[in-house]
């Protein structure tokens, strides 16, 4: 038989069950597989649990449900979808050959601000990347003040918590769908890298993954004082306590609501909260110093995961889709740029740096590009530098091509990489940044990104040279990738002193 439509559906038994997919496009699909009970009821802001076993055959042929998504951005959010159940926490599986063995597995983490974000809808869809020969594995894990807010007696730092729990279901399920539980690669972008830099530095997930590829790492990390604050701050826009009891007695809904609220008006908090609350982020992973003892790139720079190799990364452009969305490409003041100096820039001289080595730069381009080494750029590198001055292999890359979306303004933005890798490029957030008929270089172009991951999560070697000091070798994707030193030199020298660290209250 070569239609794989006229193939038995294709079943699979998981520790906790028997599971049955289907056949799309010559590849096995199974969706929405529970990795741990719903956190609901006396699970409500606690560590998950491992997934109850089930009788019989459970059919996975729909996403399961999506966990409470902030409504603050939009339709960049996540759909609203709110049940009682709280049936969240499920992983899907895209595989070329559930009846075989040995496939690399690659996992994806999404972003979303640690607010919004799931493993629906068509821009992570699993399809092509598993064409390549590779067992595909998306899920869904708590965001928001479910997954990241931090209370007095709730577990810190949920969300990550899912993800190892996810991890473990793959460690333990994916060899019966064809998958190498010895050759899992871990991808993600935006806070979705965010948390893998993470995982990169817990304790509990060590072990768990082989490989790593962090698409746009955020540089925001928490201490504990400083979430406390925001949890405390949520608390009070539900009239409760900032304890489990106070916040689990709250819907999910009402939860997400408050913290929108406090998101809504993080600008009075500013002379507290400092660059959390300019950078209008309530959440980020907390270091609690169990869960996350210390921020990556210290944990790496220590030798910590020096056994697993990353791939490292940014857009050349990061924040302009950003400043697109809001309406004020070209609009952008001179004393906007000297505010967002005084606030992201790495001290008097960085802001001195900025205005010399970029003279001519219009208002809107050198906010952008402060903002995006702030937040994106800078933090990328030096994940990648740390893991090599600890002892790790580290491949570093940066996307040139330009997204023709938009009219054309968006340049080489923010989640264009997301589409391009999963070669999903219709559809969702693929069609803002790509239009609605993608030219057939972007076609061209994620071929070779798809190649470039599917091959590191195959073999550790993704292509290109890995990074090293001195020669800084990265390959540029853009109409016809290459590899060369690093390009935003510039950038990397004015930061070249600068210590990610985890972001805290002000003094009083």
């Amino acid at each position: 038989m070569t239609d794989s439509g006229s193939w038995p559906a294709p079943g699979v038994r998981t520790v906790s069950g028997r599971v049955q997919g289907q056949w799309e496009g010559g590849v096995a699909v199974f969706r929405g597989i529970p990795y741990a009970q719903p956190p609901v009821g006396p699970l409500r802001l606690a560590a998950p649990q491992p997934a109850l076993p089930w009788r019989g055959t459970r059919r996975a042929d729909a996403f399961g449900e999506t966990p409470p998504q902030s409504r603050a951005f939009g339709p960049m959010g996540g759909p609203e979808n709110l049940t009682r159940s709280g049936d969240w926490l499920t992983v899907n599986v895209w595989s070329p050959d559930p009846a075989g063995s040995g496939l690399p597995v690659l996992v994806w983490i999404y972003g979303g601000v640690y607010l919004f974000g799931t493993s629906d809808g068509p821009t992570s869809d699993g399809t092509e990347l598993a064409r390549h020969g590779t067992v595909v594995v998306t899920f869904n894990y708590r965001l928001g003040a479910e997954g990241y807010g931090h209370f007095e007696g709730a577990v810190p730092n949920r969300g990550l918590l899912d993800q190892v729990a996810a991890l473990r279901w793959v460690r333990d399920n994916i060899a019966a769908f064809g998958g190498d539980p010895d050759r899992v690669t871990v991808f993600g972008e935006s806070a979705g890298a965010g948390a893998i830099a993470a995982l990169l530095a817990m304790p509990g997930a060590a072990g768990l993954f082989h490989r790593a590829v962090a698409q746009s790492v955020p540089g925001t990390f928490y201490s504990t004082a400083l979430a406390t604050d925001i949890g405390a701050a949520v608390a009070a826009e539900l009239n409760s306590a900032p304890t489990v009891a106070g916040i689990a007695a709250a819907t999910p809904g009402a939860l997400r609501d408050a913290a929108d609220t406090v998101l809504r008006t993080m600008a009075r908090y500013e002379r507290r909260w400092g660059r959390a609350a300019r950078a209008r982020m309530p959440f980020s992973p907390v270091v609690d110093g169990e869960v996350l003892p210390r921020p990556p790139w210290e944990a790496l720079r220590t030798g910590h995961s020096a056994q697993v190799d990353l791939i490292a990364g940014h857009t050349r452009d990061e924040t302009r889709l950003f400043t697109a969305l809001a309406g004020q490409l070209g609009r952008v003041s001179e004393e906007e740029v000297t505010d967002t100096l005084e606030w992201f820039a790495p001290g008097e001289a960085g802001r001195r740096a900025y205005r010399r080595a970029h003279p001519t730069a219009d208002p809107s381009t050198l906010r952008d590009l402060v903002i995006s080494d702030w937040l994106f750029r800078m933090p990328s590198l030096h994940l990648a530098q740390a893991h090599v001055e600890g002892g790790g292999t580290s491949y570093t890359y940066e996307l040139t091509w330009e997204a023709p979306g938009m009219g054309g303004v968006l340049g080489a933005c923010h989640g264009l990489d997301v589409p391009l890798v999963f070669g999903t490029l219709h559809g969702g957030i693929a069609t803002q940044l790509l239009g609605e008929d993608p030219p057939e270089e972007a076609a061209a172009l994620s071929e070779r990104m798809r190649a470039a991951w599917t091959a590191f999560a195959a073999t550790g070697d993704p292509g290109w040279a890995p990074y090293r000091e001195g020669e800084r070798l990265t390959r540029l994707f853009g109409t016809e990738p290459h590899t060369a030193p690093y390009p935003e030199e510039t950038s990397r020298l004015i930061w070249a002193d600068h210590e990610f660290t985890a972001l805290d209250i002000a003094p009083p």
